[in-house]
Order: structure tokens, then sequence, then C-alpha cells
């Protein structure tokens, strides 16, 4: 086994969403993602706690990154043009793998009521992030509440369109996002 090679964070993830996928994830240990990471069970518990934290491993990151785009906004933007700048932002730094994986890992969440759980956590951590941003621009606590939620339910949704979209050539993961935060935008709007 590769013991300090790079990546392995990213081969564990990995690993632990191809077993999932194959074998379903009551059935996966952390010692087989360790073997088909090649890496070490020690190796593993340095990066996750356990094998349901591999499927969060990039939640501080993304809560992070979508907070400070909301903060970077500009001075005058409205609460869900820094939305838009955190989606953005966040957006941005999605690659091809987390692309790859996102349809792997939605049919692994759908499979698991455990998993399931833990998405909701981490969609009220996100929500949490982008509130706590708005609230530091002097944004009203419902407003930026409501916009947190347009926010992640926009992100979700435009990440599974994205992961879902096989072409080549399809549009960067921002696209996606900002578009489904403008239709849940004008939806919110036909309420009335």
């Amino acid at each position: 086994m590769a013991r300090w090679e790079p990546g392995a964070r990213e081969r564990l993830v990995v690993a632990a969403v191809d077993l999932f996928t194959e074998q379903g994830y009551d059935d996966t240990t952390v010692a087989q993602i360790a073997e088909r990471a090649g890496v070490t069970r020690s190796t593993f518990f340095r990066h996750f706690s356990d094998k349901r934290e591999v499927l969060v491993a990039g939640q501080e990151t993304l809560s992070r990154l979508l907070a400070e785009g909301i903060a970077e906004a500009p001075a005058d933007a409205g609460p869900l043009q820094a939305v838009a700048a955190g989606l953005e932002r966040a957006s941005n730094a999605m690659g091809p793998v987390n692309r790859e994986l996102g349809p792997r890992l939605a049919a692994a969440v759908a499979a698991s009521a455990e998993l399931q759980e833990r998405d909701a956590l981490k969609t009220v951590g996100l929500a949490a992030a982008m509130t706590a941003a708005l609230l530091a621009r002097d944004v009203p606590d419902l407003t930026a509440h409501l916009a947190s939620e347009l926010g992640v339910l926009a992100f979700k949704r435009g990440f599974a369109e994205w992961s879902a979209d096989d072409r080549a050539d399809a549009a960067p993961l921002a696209d996606y996002t900002l578009t489904a935060l403008r239709e849940l935008h004008a939806a919110a709007t036909a309420l009335d």
C-alpha cells in the first residue's frame, strides 16, 4: 500500500462511493474502503471519524466558500445577489471528480436512511453558513434565513442537473446553480 501517496482523501471518497453503490452502505466496511483506496485503516481514520463522514467530506469547505462569496459580494448587493455570489464561488471550486461522483453519491444516499439523515444535517449546515454570512451583511433575520434556504435548494438542484448532464461540453456548475436560483426566486414570487 502506498502509505504517503498524495490524494488519499479524494481516493477514500471515490472508493467509499463506489463501494456504497456496489454493495450498499450497511455492507461496506472501513477496511474495504481503505483497501480499495490503497491506504491503511489508520490513514482512513486520519481523514474521517467514520464511514458516514466520507460522504460529507467537503461540507466545511463548501460552507466556507458559500460564506466567503456572500461576504465578498458588492456592498449594494441584495440578499439573493449575495447568495448568487456565494453559489458562484462554491460552484467554481467543483470539478470533474465532483460531477462524476454526483449520481453515484445520490444513489448511495437514496438507498440508506442513515445517509439521508446525514445529508439532511449537511443541508442544515450549509444554510446556517449562508445565513450567518447574510446576517453579517445586516440582512434582516427572516430574509437571511429565506435567502439561505433558496440558496441551498439552488445548489442541490443545480448540482443534481449538472452531474446528470452527460454532455462533454456541459456548462460549468455555476451556470446550473445560478439558473436554479433564478427559477426558485421566480417560483417564490409566483406564490401570491
